[in-house]
């Protein structure tokens, strides 16, 4: 998909280009606002020091600003064009892979060799942001870049019913040749015992078995009614009329974006309605993506949203914060009037995000911004009295759902600095150890910081998210949540949104700090994992790379044998996506990718809830309905052939009219199947919301299944019986009113195909009859008694005699009232088995849509009221800081430390015994007070999940 057109160099002058014409080792020029084409190292930018601002939103669901900077052998070029196409420089690097989070290369230029890491490279994906223009050299293009290598491959999705369609048409094939078989022999049987009775009428063939050869190739044509030739055709109809449903629901309208919900595939309808498990998304999918400044705490005291008289230091701090964020024209001294920044020196990147700065006296000022637990362990001691006020006010911004920061600084020596400078200069450049040795560095500088306060900003959830995840939990949905974000994060949105709630003693999160660590997705490992999962009510994994998310999902697919369903916003989703049974996309801030991989797509997470337990279950009672309606007509229009068989000496004689044969699935029984299939509704769509239970049939496939379809080959096997022996004997040896004889094939013929006809229509499976529905039906059968009589005159038997041959059959035999009794007695006898079988057990077992159409029209449910939830858990992040803001400095150099490693697992933040948490989750205070004492609890059953047998695996 070309987006955007770009400037790459042909012959030493700048050309526009598309993103297809790319290929490694272009350089490219990129302007402000536009996405990043392929994977790219910095060379320069229009910034000081050679930085650029870039959102990475749909690499990792993060809206929050980060920089890149350029080396300074690169950056002094410019936008000199003479000098950027002299550029001869020579690039090795790792070869094309997934890792979002590593580069490692080197660039030879001149006689020097420099270290590449991930600080100098932008991957595709990107966008540029507060940065005029940038130019890059191209490293990977297409499909090895590196957020190409995490969307997986593209499946062809096919639906269970539709995996089932093909075991049960081999099924039919073989129904199909027993049954010639079965005819063939009594054909030979026949020529060896019956045929020579026959012979004045039809000649003898004296081979027998060449005459049951061409029987069986005779009933192979006559009984291909019961292969489902068309249904493929219709079911592709069915489904293209369900979509359209889908792209007209004004209730999944949203307004504000000017956005309607759009089936964006026409194969998968009925599928929303067998959804098990649900894979979300959180930043963009759950919530707004919209921060928002709304508390903080300074020195102290804690301050609302419209209190504005703050500490001086707290203003300068939230001003550098800023100022990375804003147009290169803006600066804090705009902005707060403060004229304590002069210059920012450093800025480093670890759990906290920290820089240096100078005063007009020249006084160096360290500032610190992170989790809680991350800045307390820094902290002098002097601040104790100060982080247990500062602790109170968390807790408080923490009940209101908010997700905060701390934040620190303290004053550098100089000369200690400048010389802390070159060691972190020389580690930086190393091409070994180079992250432990800088993981030290930092170590070393964090210590005794003072205090400041703490903000509290609010991601707010989408409307309804709640309300959804309640409703969809109610319906024996799975939801899973996989987010990039860190562990507080995506714990604060699962209590804010109902996933998590304070009941839940143990709660336990997969955290993984790279994917080396991500143990539970190995092969040896990957079964207890789904099995401990399974056995929890909310999953939620947190650091996932976008081919994790896959990966687990692929995980549930492969073991459970369930219907998945994965919904996301952004690039990162893109895999998980495209790994699910369906997969939904939200057109929200992070660009069109993920709904462009869709298979449906909306504005609003609260839309799911109508998705899939209206339209989706609709959509899969409406297919199955159809199916076994389809079974049954067919079946029953195909058994009567085969008795006949045995009354007209296996010759392959067709009981109907040539006309019938040709008419009955084309006109005559094909707009009621079809209008029941596009019109039908158990229940309303305000029950189906009301009660969710609704949709659990469809999850465990009880609507049709290999047994529902016998016990439709079995009904139809009886009707068929019917059809044939009732009208054989009501006009076997009977005479009419004129006292001729009433016993012929013809009369025979038409009134099997009336009663098959009236039947068929009348024992339409309808729980919901519209307007249409009584044209289709009423309409379907007055066409055939008209086309009956048209097809029976003398005019078309002049015209075709040999297409025409019943000549006056149809006003000389539907005249009889006999004929209506049959008819009518036919009709009942077909019919009532089943209406007998639906009414007794609608009474003695009544399933959840025969309670609910029993009932009343539900009113509406109350609006809810938002809840304030206490709870010692709070976030430590308004954002996720993976790779920090970047590094304004002077020297051109980064001081960046990596998190340090940590053993992947099971991390339990709940209280067990035999284990002591140190977060939040446990009831951990900073301060070393405990927050939430509860009683000591036996271990359960989650926590022995090693000694459980999962009967599923």
């Amino acid at each position: 998909c070309v987006r955007h057109h770009l400037f790459s160099f042909f012959q030493n002058r700048l050309i526009s280009e598309k993103w297809m014409n790319v290929q490694v080792g272009d350089i490219i020029k990129l302007e402000n606002n536009q996405f990043v084409t392929a994977d790219l190292l910095l060379l320069s930018s229009s910034e000081p020091l050679n930085i650029v601002y870039i959102e990475t939103a749909e690499l990792d669901g993060e809206t929050n600003l980060k920089v890149k900077q350029a080396l300074t052998v690169t950056g002094d070029m410019g936008d000199y064009l003479e000098a950027l196409a002299a550029f001869n420089g020579e690039v090795y690097c790792e070869p094309p892979n997934n890792r979002l989070d590593r580069f490692m290369g080197t660039l030879t230029f001149g006689t020097q060799k420099y270290s590449l890491d991930n600080e100098r490279v932008l991957l595709r994906g990107c966008t540029l942001r507060n940065t005029d223009w940038c130019f890059g050299l191209v490293l990977f293009a297409g499909p090895e870049t590196k957020l190409m290598q995490n969307c997986g491959k593209s499946t062809f999705k096919r639906t269970s019913i539709d995996r089932l369609m093909n075991v049960l048409v081999l099924f039919i094939f073989g129904l199909l040749a027993l049954m010639c078989i079965i005819l063939a022999v009594g054909n030979g049987i026949w020529e060896n015992h019956a045929g020579s009775k026959f012979n004045a009428f039809l000649p003898r063939e004296e081979n027998t078995g060449f005459s049951a050869f061409l029987t069986f190739w005779s009933y192979i044509i006559i009984l291909n009614t019961v292969v489902p030739i068309s249904l493929y055709v219709s079911m592709e109809v069915i489904r293209l009329g369900n979509s359209y449903y889908i792209n007209w629901d004004r209730n999944m309208y949203h307004a504000r974006t000017d956005t309607p919900a759009e089936a964006r595939t026409t194969t998968l309808n009925e599928e929303l309605g067998q959804i098990k498990y649900i894979f979300s998304d959180k930043t963009g999918t759950l919530t707004q993506n919209i921060m928002t400044f709304n508390k903080c705490s300074i020195n102290g005291k804690s301050y609302g949203q419209n209190q504005f008289h703050m500490h001086q230091l707290f203003i300068i701090f939230i001003g550098l914060y800023y100022f990375k964020r804003l147009p290169r024209h803006k600066t804090p001294l705009e902005l707060h009037g403060s004229s304590h920044i002069v210059c920012i020196l450093k800025l480093c990147v670890k759990f906290v995000v920290f820089l240096s700065v100078r005063n007009p006296e020249g006084k160096l000022s360290l500032y610190c911004k992170g989790a809680d637990t991350i800045i307390y362990e820094r902290l002098h001691p002097s601040c104790s009295e100060l982080m247990k006020v500062t602790t109170e006010h968390l807790n408080e911004f923490a009940g209101e759902g908010l997700r905060t920061l701390v934040l620190a600084y303290k004053d550098l020596d100089e000369e200690y600095f400048s010389e802390w400078k070159q060691r972190h200069h020389e580690s930086s450049v190393a091409l070994e150890d180079r992250e432990e040795n800088l993981e030290k560095l930092y170590e070393e500088i964090e210590k005794d910081m003072m205090l400041i306060g703490a903000t509290a900003i609010e991601d707010k959830l989408q409307d309804g998210v709640s309300q959804t995840i309640e409703q969809l939990t109610k319906a024996e949905i799975k939801i899973w949540v996989l987010t990039g974000d860190k562990q507080e994060t995506a714990e604060n949105i699962g209590y804010s949104c109902n996933l998590l709630r304070e009941e839940m003693n143990d709660v336990f999160f997969v955290a993984a700090n790279s994917p080396e660590e991500a143990f539970a997705l190995e092969s040896n490992m990957e079964l207890e994992f789904l099995r401990t999962a399974c056995m929890c009510k909310t999953v939620i994994c947190c650091r996932v790379t976008p081919l994790q998310k896959a990966q687990v999902v692929e995980l549930v697919k492969k073991y459970k044998k369930a219907v998945t369903l994965a919904i996301g916003d952004g690039a990162n989703d893109v895999s998980m996506i495209k790994a699910a049974h369906i997969g939904v996309g939200i057109s929200g801030q992070e660009g069109m990718q993920a709904v462009l991989s869709s298979d449906f797509s909306f504005a609003q997470f609260r839309f799911l809830q109508r998705l899939l337990l209206v339209h989706g279950r609709w959509s899969y009672l409406r297919m199955c309905k159809f199916l076994r309606y389809f079974f049954y007509k067919n079946f029953t229009f195909t058994f009567v052939h085969f008795w006949y068989a045995f009354f007209c000496g296996f010759s392959a004689q067709t009981v109907y009219d040539e006309g019938f044969i040709t008419l009955y699935n084309l006109v005559y029984t094909a707009l009621p199947v079809l209008g029941m299939s596009l019109f039908d509704q158990d229940v309303n769509a305000g029950w189906s919301l009301e009660y969710p239970q609704l949709y659990v049939p469809g999850q465990l496939s009880q609507y049709f299944s290999k047994r529902d379809f016998m016990m439709c080959a079995l009904h139809s096997c009886y009707s068929s019986l019917v059809l044939f022996f009732v009208p054989y004997a009501a006009t076997y040896d009977t005479a009419r009113d004129d006292g001729k004889d009433g016993a012929d094939y013809q009369s025979f013929a038409l009134i099997t195909q009336t009663c098959l006809t009236v039947t068929v229509c009348l024992g339409l499976d309808l729980s919901y009859w519209t307007v249409v529905n009584h044209l289709y039906v009423w309409g379907s059968l007055g066409m055939f008694f008209i086309l009956t009589f048209t097809m029976y005159t003398d005019g078309l038997f002049r015209l075709r005699p040999s297409s025409f041959a019943f000549i006056g059959t149809a006003r000389n035999c539907l005249n009889q009232p006999n004929v209506w009794l049959t008819v009518a007695l036919t009709a009942i006898l077909c019919v009532l088995p089943v209406v007998a079988y639906r009414f007794f057990y609608s009474q003695i077992s009544p399933t959840i849509n025969d309670k609910v159409r029993q009932m009343k029209e539900p009113t509406p449910r109350p609006r809810r009221t938002r809840l304030t939830r206490r709870s010692t858990r709070r976030s430590g992040y308004a954002f996720s800081h993976a790779h920090g803001y970047g590094d304004l400095v002077t020297s051109g150099r980064f001081l960046r430390r990596h998190a340090p490693a940590r053993s992947m697992g099971l991390i339990p933040t709940g209280r067990s015994p035999g284990f002591k948490p140190t977060g939040r989750s446990a009831g951990y205070s900073p301060v070393g007070q405990e927050q939430n004492p509860k009683q000591k609890v036996e271990p359960t059953s989650l926590q022995m999940f090693r000694a459980v047998k999962d009967a599923s695996f």
